[in-house]
């Protein structure tokens, strides 16, 4: 299905009118002015500004190094080129769990200072009393459940989350949850498809997997990953749609060798 052109502002509304109608949703991470512009001018419906800049941004093993002031300032840089798409945000890792008075606090900082739209929470029935604080305040909240990336020393590993039935009812009982304390959308991470599938069928809120199977309401990739400005990077679920790691540093070689052999700037490029 095409691009809606005549949607001025995705809101969470539009996002669960979507679903009610059978249209995907379409989700990328941006961090920056420049590749926000570029993701939502394409017709991106959800920017998501990840904690996930954490590695792409800044070069760390995992997402928990990164601060609210930083999730912030990359949150008003993507804010300022998104002028359709529903800019979600995501709460980073130490600003939310056990302490709902932080959490609320910690939304409503993202929410003025950055003009973002919505907030994502890792987690599920233990950080209700923070969603629901949140919630309270008139921030929209989107769940994320699955592989959750801020409890990787928990889990040890990234890989596929809820393959055991104990953990597969654990995940239906807290996507329920976050639907009942008011969620707009959960985000269902590296679970199984069939699974996923089940969720989706049983929630009247979105879900937006990530490496979880084609029956999901929406989906979501990190822009870097998709683009292949990260070449190291490379799951099962991820598609890579252009391969900009080799055109950027085709260029830059051509820049370098152009200014050694005093090539550039020739007489056209200079005044």
């Amino acid at each position: 299905m095409s691009v809606n052109k005549e949607i001025k502002r995705v809101t969470t509304h539009i996002i669960q009118e979507m679903k009610n109608r059978g249209e995907k949703i379409s989700m990328l991470t941006a961090y920056d002015y420049s590749m926000a512009a570029i993701v939502d001018g394409a017709g991106i419906d959800v920017i998501l500004v990840g904690d996930s800049a954490s590695n792409v941004m800044a070069g760390h093993e995992t997402t928990l190094p990164i601060t609210l002031d930083q999730m912030i300032y990359h949150a008003s840089s993507v804010v300022r080129a998104a002028s359709r798409a529903l800019v979600v945000v995501d709460l980073p890792f130490g600003s939310y769990q056990g302490n709902s008075k932080e959490a609320l606090s910690s939304a409503i900082r993202i929410m003025k200072e950055s003009g973002a739209h919505a907030v994502k929470l890792e987690g599920g029935v233990e950080i209700s009393e923070s969603i629901s604080r949140i919630l309270t305040a008139g921030i929209p909240v989107c769940g994320h459940l699955g592989l959750t990336p801020q409890s990787i020393y928990k889990f040890g590993t990234y890989s596929v989350r809820a393959k055991q039935e104990a953990e597969a009812q654990k995940l239906k009982d807290d996507a329920q949850k976050l639907q009942d304390l008011g969620c707009f959308a959960v985000v269902l991470e590296k679970i199984p498809a069939a699974l996923a599938a089940e969720v989706s069928a049983n929630l009247h809120i979105p879900t937006i997997g990530i490496g979880a199977g084609p029956h999901c309401d929406g989906q979501v990739l990190v822009v870097h990953d998709m683009l292949g400005i990260n070449k190291e990077f490379k799951p099962r679920f991820l598609r890579q749609y252009a391969n900009l790691h080799e055109v950027m540093s085709d260029a830059i070689t051509h820049y370098v060798n152009d200014v050694k052999n005093k090539d550039f700037p020739n007489e056209k490029e200079q005044y």
